[in-house]
């Protein structure tokens, strides 16, 4: 029951979210999941159903001998990696989409990290 309750209000959260989030060709939606081992990052436009951009734990963007887990100090590696992929296909102002995750954590410092990169949220 707990658990059913829980995953209903994530679903809840990611539909509210994606309600009032959408990305076009200047401002592609940044996308974020975190899986129990692994982060992924997309640039989506909504208006052509099309990813600009990705980043990921799975790809080579990581330094050799890193852990692959879903946590903070993966995503500030990830979060910068992100960035430097969208620089390389000219996107600077991005929206952000969180999904169902509350901004804190992992996903606070994922975004921080892409601040840092020169993303404007």
């Amino acid at each position: 029951m707990r658990t059913e309750k829980k995953q209903k209000l994530a679903q809840l959260r990611h539909w509210r979210v994606r309600h009032r989030v959408k990305g076009t060709s200047e401002r592609p939606r940044m996308s974020v999941h975190f899986s129990n081992m692994h982060i992924y990052v997309q640039f989506v436009d909504d208006t052509r159903a099309l990813t600009l951009a990705s980043a990921c734990t799975t790809s080579d963007v990581l330094p050799e001998g890193t852990k692959l887990r879903a946590n903070t100090i993966t995503a500030k590696a990830i979060g910068s990696a992100a960035a430097q992929a969208a620089k390389g296909k000219d996107i600077s102002v991005v929206v952000f989409d969180r999904g169902s995750l509350r901004y804190h954590g992992k996903v606070k410092a994922l975004a921080d990290a892409a601040r840092e990169g020169g993303l404007k949220f």
